[in-house]
């Protein structure tokens, strides 16, 4: 579906904003885009073309400090992501095969530099990708296999960008074994645990020696840090409104350097769990393996010249290792009374966890099949 866009009155504060960016006379029209939680996101339309920015609308965005504290650093990332991704497209990969890519690209102020800064607030412009939708959900296996597709022309587009020329914006981001030293700190000053969270502790432990296998792999040198995305779910995917095609990802404010396997196990955890993480239904929870092996096909199909013996020796742990991750960062803000996750009802992000728990045990169950299928589509 198109990402909803809701009239609201012209502000004067954001029509202000958005005049430092094109001409405040030409600007007809301001709506909110998108139903994000962290950011206040904005579409802008107007008249005319100016040189240093698209024809027809953009997006202006108020980030959220809270939750980056250094949003220049924001800054500097998308503007050597757009850049290096502007200079690959101007000889386009063969694997793009004439296909339409596109990224948001920063807009510049009229006067100068990459954003705004007014009364504390952080103000920046990109570009809108036009004639393309996203959804919540996957609706059938060619759909799965184009979500693939642009998650791995995405890591392809900037596999030779070196990643010590990005910022590390949100430290110990994906970083497992952290979040279980967090989680261990919570436990030990909790008082009071209710079946719930003795079933769930116990689901942790059971599994605690295997936590820290990809950033061991990266300590002895097997994997290596390259740029990465950072939250590429399902709705971060835009797709073609005729071609049905993936064109390209947004929400890059979470590009950083880290390991690529970070991103194939989110997305395939957002994308392949037809029940949803809110479900209070755990039977129905399962990890649905036909959609792993479309998703993974159409990423293996750009991807694969850049991954290394190691890279795919490591895939089936990261598909394991994500939901795991997840569900122990519910689990430790439930012990830390719902601090970071917004919920809805007490005990919320006690049944986020145990939805993620299920699905981590649906995935050990099908491992030897989700090994045979990255043997299978990378040619091993």
């Amino acid at each position: 579906m198109q990402p909803e866009t809701t009239e609201i009155p012209l502000s004067q504060a954001v029509e202000a904003i958005a005049g430092r960016f094109h001409p405040r006379e030409r600007i007809t029209a301001i709506r909110s885009l998108g139903s994000g939680n962290v950011n206040d996101t904005f579409l802008v339309t107007h008249q005319g073309h100016r040189p240093s920015g698209p024809a027809g609308s953009f997006v202006l965005q108020r980030l959220n400090r809270r939750v980056f504290e250094r949003p220049e650093l924001v800054m500097h990332n998308l503007v050597a992501l757009g850049d290096h991704v502007q200079r690959r497209l101007a000889s386009p990969p063969a694997e793009l095969c004439g296909r339409r890519w596109e990224v948001p690209q920063v807009v510049r102020c009229r006067q100068q530099g990459h954003w705004v800064e007014q009364d504390g607030e952080f103000w920046r412009s990109i570009t809108y990708i036009g004639a393309a939708t996203t959804t919540d959900v996957i609706l059938d296996r060619n759909h799965a296999r184009e979500v693939g597709y642009g998650l791995g022309m995405f890591h392809s587009l900037i596999s030779d960008l070196p990643a010590d020329q990005l910022k590390d914006t949100l430290e110990n981001f994906h970083v497992t074994p952290a979040y279980l030293h967090r989680y261990d700190t919570v436990i030990k000053s909790c008082h009071s645990e209710g079946p719930g969270v003795c079933a769930a502790g116990a689901f942790i432990e059971a599994r605690r020696h295997g936590i820290d296998v990809l950033e061991a792999a990266l300590q002895r040198g097997e994997l290596q840090q390259r740029p990465i995305h950072g939250d590429p779910k399902i709705n971060n995917v835009m797709i073609d409104e005729t071609s049905g095609h993936a064109v390209g990802l947004i929400d890059l404010d979470t590009v950083k350097p880290g390991l690529v396997h970070y991103d194939i196990g989110d997305c395939l955890r957002s994308c392949c769990n037809p029940a949803g993480e809110e479900t209070d239904q755990l039977h129905t929870v399962r990890f649905d393996l036909e959609l792993c092996e479309s998703i993974l096909e159409g990423y293996l199909s750009v991807a694969r010249h850049f991954l290394s013996d190691w890279d795919l020796h490591y895939l089936p742990d990261c598909i394991r290792l994500i939901p795991l991750e997840l569900g122990l960062r519910f689990l430790t803000d439930h012990l830390e009374g719902d601090v970071y996750f917004r919920t809805e009802r007490p005990g919320h992000n006690l049944q986020r966890a145990a939805v993620q728990f299920r699905l981590t045990e649906s995935v050990e169950q099908q491992l030897p099949q989700i090994k045979s299928i990255v043997r299978r589509l990378a040619g091993c």
